[in-house]
């Protein structure tokens, strides 16, 4: 790779790594409290978390088309639909609070949806420019500014949710001026979009084939499954923490520790990649998670809650980071955009459904909010399993074959 490649792929990484700090807040921010706005709003408490479950499924649903718009349009343009989408999501999840109407608070959470699909992209996106050695670090990098939003979203949260009368609205009106902000970073992106294919260019593998590939396949459900059981715990876990006495503000504190653990690997996790193998770190952070949900078991102490949401972190880092290099490097340029959209698109649709169970599980599962968070946590059990099995499947077939 040329010197001014490299240049290149250092300074997309720097813009995204930006990115990511200051667009990336709103989501910390909208996750701590959408669960406790929802409760405010909502006819009945088991739909409390369903303004985050249409975030993800917003998200869902939006990842097959923003992936196609950015393989045609290319990435920048991708990324300003979506932080555009997430400014008029906070505009009208603000006036969902302003009204005291719930429909409407949904809605401006399923555009905001638009925003976290978009988000998504930025790991694609470092490692369309990178080269082989540097990608895996390039993914770790731009997910390591996640640190910075980690810090910044909850302490805004602080300082924002009781600041209006009305409780979260000054939260909402922070992340339309975030999105509007951050957008302006994607004006110095370079990374050039693809050629539209000849008619007789290899088109790559059809969707299904893909599908069909071990690697791919593996990869997919590993991701899915890191992302679907850190949304499942991080959901409830502002409900938990208030339902056990303990306040909004230590609540915000526990997912700012998360999300710190989510991001502050990082910085190693690409170096670990390389050098043991993305096989092992995703093990590694499939038995993490497991950890993750016995501290949890072990009581609701508030210690409990920072140590089980710590360890969430690290192993949603080990697993989503793991897998999203296994799948960058097994399709080929002209299947980006199809793999990518299908790979978010399964992705999301497993947060989705680990969101809507997340809010059942929490308050209608029980008598109380100890009984809730322990169905939650139990709920990790199968879906451990399943990655676990398709890793171990996929590590000893070559040696089978």
């Amino acid at each position: 790779m040329s010197q001014s490649t490299t240049a290149r792929a250092k300074r997309n990484v720097t813009i995204l790594v930006a990115a990511q700090a200051v667009l990336g807040a709103q989501m910390p921010m909208i996750f701590t409290i959408g669960g406790l706005a929802g409760q405010s709003l909502a006819p009945n408490p088991c739909f409390a978390t369903l303004p985050i479950s249409l975030i993800v499924l917003g998200s869902m649903l939006s990842a097959t088309p923003i992936s196609a718009i950015m393989q045609r349009f290319g990435r920048r343009t991708g990324f300003l639909i979506g932080a555009l989408a997430g400014a008029i999501g906070g505009m009208i999840g603000a006036a969902g609070l302003y009204y005291a109407s719930f429909p409407i608070f949904l809605l401006g959470s399923l555009l905001t949806g638009i925003y976290m699909s978009a988000q998504g992209f930025y790991r694609f996106a470092a490692a369309d420019t990178a080269s082989e050695s540097f990608r895996p670090k390039a993914i770790s990098y731009v997910l390591a500014g996640g640190l910075i939003s980690a810090i910044i979203g909850p302490q805004l949260v602080k300082v924002t949710a009781g600041a209006m009368v009305i409780p979260f609205l000054g939260t909402y009106l922070a992340v339309i001026a975030i999105n509007v902000i951050g957008s302006l970073l994607f004006l110095g992106l370079d990374i050039p979009t693809p050629p539209r294919p000849h008619a007789d260019a290899p088109q790559g593998r059809t969707r299904m084939e893909l599908l069909a590939t071990p690697r791919i396949a593996v990869a997919v459900i590993c991701g899915m499954v890191s992302y679907a059981l850190m949304n499942l715990v991080m959901t409830s876990t502002p409900l938990a923490v208030v339902g056990c006495g303990y306040g909004t503000e230590a609540a915000a504190d526990v997912v700012t520790a998360h999300v710190l653990a989510m991001f502050a690997p990082s910085f190693v996790t690409g170096h670990l990649i390389l050098r043991f193998g993305v096989e092992r770190i995703l093990g590694i952070g499939l038995l993490i998670l497991a950890g993750a949900g016995a501290v949890a078991f072990a009581g609701v102490d508030l210690m409990n809650f920072f140590g089980a949401l710590i360890l969430l972190g690290i192993g949603w880092n080990f697993g989503f980071i793991g897998a999203t290099t296994m799948l960058a490097s097994a399709h080929s340029a002209e299947e980006r955009g199809r793999m990518q959209g299908l790979n978010d698109l399964i992705v999301f649709g497993g947060v989705t459904v680990a969101s809507l169970a997340s809010g059942g599980l929490m308050n209608c599962s029980g008598g109380s909010p100890v009984e809730g968070w322990m169905a939650v946590n139990l709920a990790m059990a199968p879906l451990l399993v399943l990655a676990g099995g398709a890793l171990i499947w996929l590590m000893f077939r070559p040696v089978r074959a």
